[in-house]
């Protein structure tokens, strides 16, 4: 919730009235404010021009094809990209969907290629995790379109936007809990960013997904800049594989709110983790960064840290199997 900006002050009623300031929080170093920084109209304003207008008017791409794995080895472990930052992860038997998004349209914002994976082409979901309430992450027509009687996970605050959805279970987490399905362990991590769905509901939690089986981790970042969070969670799990974010890092506003390639390469090696995946790029244009500038500047960073075994950037719709 919002800080009181100065003392409350007593109305004619006697009631005491208090005032609020956009964009401050309770004390938590990892929400990033709601307020731009200096520059936020000529960022807009290239913004429009450079990116929104361009790709509004350029013809929506076909997507690639799939190769979806409708069953797997319960030893082995499938990652799926599904563009921007969701995931089908097959892990210990089970099929997780992290923060799928089918949209073609985010208001202005276009799609920039029709998705490569339908949901119907997906094996049945036996869980769904959401990282955040932000439109392109908790997209409420693409979770009825798998909701099925199943369980889902989000952070605290979160629950009241699914609860119409056909999940039989909403299950909200703070910070660091831990939630058990059937052989699974999904802890909500810290990140730094911010969880607001509109405006005024600052209260709703945000952060990143420990996905865990007996023989291997998967860590879904969600949405985050840069913070010594990355540390911490490295050192409370052995981490196998890492999906981390790269694009919209030149955010209109100004404010510190993702990870640019180099960013993630450092998230990576904080972490300690075997394996780095790339999300949160080339799907809808939401920086102003040319759409295909993450993935490349990504490539010769990986070259130039001597990474290029330990960072694989999945194609959409093609499944990753270890």
């Amino acid at each position: 919730m919002p800080q009181e900006s100065q003392p409350p002050k007593a109305s004619k009623s006697g009631r005491k009235r208090t005032r609020w300031r956009l964009g401050q929080q309770k004390p938590d170093h990892n929400h990033v404010g709601l307020m731009p920084t200096v520059g936020w109209r000529q960022r807009n304003l290239r913004f429009l021009n450079d990116v929104l207008i361009p790709h509004i008017f350029t013809p929506r791409l076909p997507g690639s094809e799939s190769s979806v794995l409708l069953t797997m080895h319960p030893e082995q472990t499938g990652v799926t990209w599904l563009g921007h930052a969701g995931f089908l992860i097959q892990i210990g038997g089970q099929n997780i969907l992290v923060d799928p998004n089918w949209a073609l349209w985010h208001g202005p914002i276009k799609r920039v290629s029709h998705p490569s994976v339908k949901p119907a082409e997906l094996p049945y979901i036996d869980l769904v995790l959401i990282t955040h309430a932000h439109f392109d992450h908790l997209h409420l027509p693409s979770l009825r379109s798998i909701a099925a009687g199943q369980p889902i996970i989000v952070p605290k605050g979160v629950g009241s936007i699914v609860k119409r959805c056909a999940f039989s279970n909403i299950i909200e987490l703070e910070c660091w809990q831990t939630s058990h399905f059937r052989n699974l362990e999904i802890t909500l991590t810290p990140a730094r960013h911010w969880g607001a769905r509109m405006i005024h509901d600052t209260f709703r939690k945000f952060g990143g997904f420990l996905i865990r089986d007996d023989q291997r981790t998967v860590f879904h970042c969600g949405d985050s800049s840069l913070f010594d969070g990355f540390t911490e969670i490295g050192q409370r799990a052995d981490i196998d594989i890492a999906l981390l974010p790269i694009g919209a890092y030149n955010a209109p506003s100004g404010r510190p709110v993702h990870l640019n390639p180099e960013e993630a390469l450092d998230a990576f090696e904080m972490l300690g983790a075997q394996r780095m995946i790339p999300m949160h790029y080339g799907t809808f244009p939401l920086g102003g960064e040319p759409i295909h500038e993450p993935a490349e500047r990504l490539e010769q960073a990986t070259i130039v840290r001597g990474l290029e075994e330990h960072v694989l950037i999945l194609p959409e719709g093609q499944p990753a199997v270890f």
